[in-house]
């Protein structure tokens, strides 16, 4: 993978950070893209570029909500690269709202933020992003879902998230189908419940510990959604695309029962 680079949209922290890491390792020169952790994205730069000889590693500020925001990036990026393209985009970034509340309690604002990052934002990102892959005939784009996100099912307190998210499955298999012939693969990365800390551990580091909620037994982490990313992306995967791949130990986050107000 030497001479390739990786574009990882919120890849200062959590799973894009893993990402990140993972296909450094693997020869990828990396475009780190932040919101608000700067700080983060420049030592995850230094520690990329010191612990993988020949590996660049840069940083871009921008919000994928915003669209001025998304050009910038995407010039930016291609304009770092040494061909002037970016060969692997993985669209991690995705504004979430933990609180759980009813769509009828969202604002208009939150709606279209939600809307904007998790799924307008990424299309643009691959719009422009696309024209490089195909000049060079080879590209590789990772959107992110959640668990069972394919299956399009009622997620009661995250109705814009889903629907966002549940376009975007759509949306990834259908470009899947048009760009296949340009050398371009596309697919969706479902994580499960991987919270907190474990976002940025290693499979290593979760193995011996027990997970009530997931069936496999243990708990997520960040390199068991990593690992999975790296794959797709080898020159060697390119007859896999259009995938919706959930990486969730068995476990299913939705919810579909809810309860009557009184």
């Amino acid at each position: 993978m030497k001479g390739r680079t990786a574009l990882i949209t919120g890849s200062a922290k959590g799973l894009g950070k893993m990402t990140a890491l993972s296909l450094a390792q693997m020869g990828c020169d990396i475009v780190l893209n932040y919101k608000s952790s700067e700080q983060e994205a420049l030592r995850l730069a230094t520690d990329i570029e010191q612990q993988f000889e020949g590996v660049r590693a840069t940083t871009i500020a921008a919000d994928i909500a915003v669209q001025s925001d998304v050009a910038r990036l995407a010039a930016e990026a291609a304009s770092w690269s040494l061909t002037g393209t970016v060969d692997i985009l993985i669209n991690n970034a995705g504004p979430f709202i933990r609180e759980r509340r009813r769509f009828a309690d969202y604002t208009s604002d939150e709606v279209i933020g939600l809307v904007n990052g998790n799924l307008l934002g990424v299309m643009l990102l691959d719009h422009h992003l696309l024209p490089g892959m195909r000049s060079r005939q080879w590209g590789r784009i990772i959107h992110f879902g959640f668990g069972h996100a394919g299956e399009g099912r009622a997620w009661p307190h995250r109705a814009v998230y889903a629907s966002a998210k549940t376009g975007l499955v759509s949306f990834t298999k259908t470009l899947a189908v048009e760009e296949a012939g340009n050398g371009i693969t596309v697919h969706m990365i479902c994580p499960g419940d991987i919270r907190g800390v474990n976002k940025e551990r290693t499979i290593a580091e979760v193995s011996g510990e027990q997970d009530d909620e997931s069936p496999r037994g243990r708990p997520g982490s960040g390199e068991d959604v990593a690992r999975v990313i790296a794959f797709l992306c080898l020159p060697q995967s390119d007859y896999l695309t259009g995938n919706i791949v959930d990486v969730t130990g068995g476990f299913d986050p939705i919810k579909t029962s809810i309860k009557t107000p009184s």
